[in-house]
Formats: C-alpha cells, structure tokens, sequence
C-alpha cells in the first residue's frame, strides 16, 4: 500500500507519519514538504520519503500523483493560521482551495482510485448563536475569516467531486488540536514557551496575551490522528465527520492551567496586537458521527496534553540555553 501525506512537515504532519507507520508497517510512505528546511531525522526513521510540491501548481502535483500513484492521500497542506488570512486572503484561497482542487483534478485526469482524506476545519461554521451548540456535520456553513471561507469552498469541492465524479474524498472537520510540536502561532504553545523561557530567567514572568473571552474543543494532535486514519478508512465517498472532544474550554482556562503548571509566579498580560479581528466566540462540536461509524475515542485529557506541550518547551529553551552559553 502507498500513503501520501502532504503537508507532511506541518504540526500534525510528524504525528499521522509515525501513526500511519504503527497501523501499516509494511507500507510504502510518502510525504510532501514545502521546502528543504522542513525535513527532520524523524521521518528518515519513519522510513518516509519526502517531495519538495508546492501544491498550487498543477503540474507538479498531476507529477507526482502520476509517479506515486497512491492509495491513500491525507490532504493536510494548507494555510492554517487565522489571522495570517486576514493579512494574506488571496494566499490563503489559493492555498487552501487550488491545492485541493489541483489534487481532484489530478486523480480525475490520471484515472486514479486513490482514497482522498480532506482535512477542512470548525472554522466553517463561523460565528454561531449559543443555541446552535453542539456543531454538527450539518450545522450551516457561516465562515468568519478568509481561511474559514478557504476551507469552506475545500469542504464543498470535495463533496461536489465526490458526486459528481465518484472520487472517494472523505470529509474532515477538525476543531482546535493541540499538542506537542505545534507552532507558537498559536496560542497554548506560545504561552507554554514564554513560560518557559521565564522559569529560566530568559525574559521577564510576564505571559503577554490575546483575547482570553473565546471557548474552544480542543483534542490532542495524537488523538486526532487516529480519527484521520479512520475516518478515511470507514468513510464513503462524499462522508464528513466532525473531529472534536465535544467539550469547550474557554482560552482564560487553558491559560490558567498552563500557569498553575510553573515553577514561579506568572503574571497575565493582554496586548492589543494579539487581539483578532471577528474573533469565535464559542467552537464546540458534535463527535458522535464519527464516534458511531469508527468507534474512535479521545485518549488524552487536555491536562496531559498541556503538561506535554510545556514539557517539550522547557527541554528545547533549556538546550537552547546551554548552546548559547
């Protein structure tokens, strides 16, 4: 069996690598990158063979569908940063949504029966009343940024594909994930990195913040994996599952468990320019879609997850540190 990940050097790229590795041993995997700069020793170990592909240019892409010919193709290249689409839009269309639709046009051209997981985003929901909580599959689609709207047209493509052309391109709307190895864009991991650098007297006990008001389902990237990995498999053409815990936490708790977890008093800073624009109040879904047709269970609490994330940010300022000295 051939496995492509693209987007393999992103956060949850490195996690569904070594997943997909412990589900099929045997399997031939692939990965794309963007660039030299994302390759790690990881995915030498992992036995998976990276492509530099920017996936807005067709040919490369139909290039490598061709050479490869997979089986299954996990989708999770994009723009994923929010307030990144509302400085670069037209980035971000072209990303999220020319990428997708290169790879449809690819399979439908060559011929291919690749099994297509399309990783879309809660993001497609938008702004809610809080009588519409829980989210469902079929919940409206009301976006409220330039990547939500992205990742809305992806979502309906791949459905309209799936109709129109049989493909079998299996929906995914993942809420917030969090987890060893994310970016400090975003929030849990920024803050766990500035609490960090402060146990060891790199800047000041302040954790500068954004609005801390917004409720987020937050799963842990491992956890969310394996939903991936299911949803593909028991997925029929045209399916979509919501990917979620189906519990909110506000950002103000995340916040706070993170600084009860530090060796020394944090003091709590909001600064304007880490505020959003048409910012989500509440992001809660529905799992139970996938939960009836794959059985799939979150594993991690969010308290293990933060523990990890501040775990792994300690132990990289901390070699940090003594490189420098």
């Amino acid at each position: 069996m051939k496995l492509l990940i693209t987007g393999a050097g992103g956060f949850v790229g490195g996690h569904l690598a070594a997943h997909l590795r412990q589900c099929y041993p045997e399997a031939d995997l692939h990965g794309t990158i963007l660039s030299d700069a994302e390759r790690r020793p990881t995915f030498d170990s992992l036995g998976c063979a990276l492509s530099v592909v920017d996936f807005r240019d067709p040919e490369s892409v139909r290039f490598l569908l061709a050479r490869l010919q997979p089986d299954r193709i996990y989708h999770l290249a994009g723009q994923a940063f929010v307030p990144r689409s509302f400085e670069a839009p037209w980035e971000t269309l072209e990303i999220n949504v020319r990428g997708a639709l290169n790879i449809f046009e690819a399979i439908r051209a060559l011929g291919l029966s690749s099994r297509v997981l399309v990783i879309g985003s809660a993001d497609v929901y938008g702004i809610v009343k809080p009588e519409a909580i829980p989210l469902r599959e079929e919940s409206p689609l009301l976006p409220a940024s330039p990547y939500g709207v992205s990742k809305a047209a992806q979502d309906l493509l791949a459905a309209q594909y799936a109709r129109s052309f049989g493909q079998h391109l299996v929906r995914v709307r993942p809420f917030n994930h969090i987890g060893p190895g994310q970016n400090v864009r975003f929030a849990a991991s920024d803050w766990a990195m500035q609490i960090a650098e402060a146990e060891i007297g790199k800047r000041e006990p302040v954790v500068l913040v954004g609005d801390l008001s917004a409720a987020r389902d937050f799963t842990d990237v491992r956890d969310v994996v394996r939903a991936y990995v299911l949803a593909l498999e028991q997925g029929t053409p045209g399916d979509v599952f919501n990917v979620c815990r189906g519990v909110s936490t506000r950002m103000e708790t995340i916040l706070q468990r993170l600084t009860g977890m530090s060796t020394i008093p944090i003091e709590v800073r909001p600064v304007p320019e880490r505020m959003r624009p048409a910012e989500i109040p509440i992001l809660q879904g529905d799992p139970s879609h996938l939960q009836e047709r794959t059985g799939w269970q979150p594993q991690i609490s969010l308290e293990q997850s933060l523990s990890d994330i501040l775990g792994e940010w300690r132990q990289w300022v901390r070699a940090k540190s003594v490189s420098e000295s």
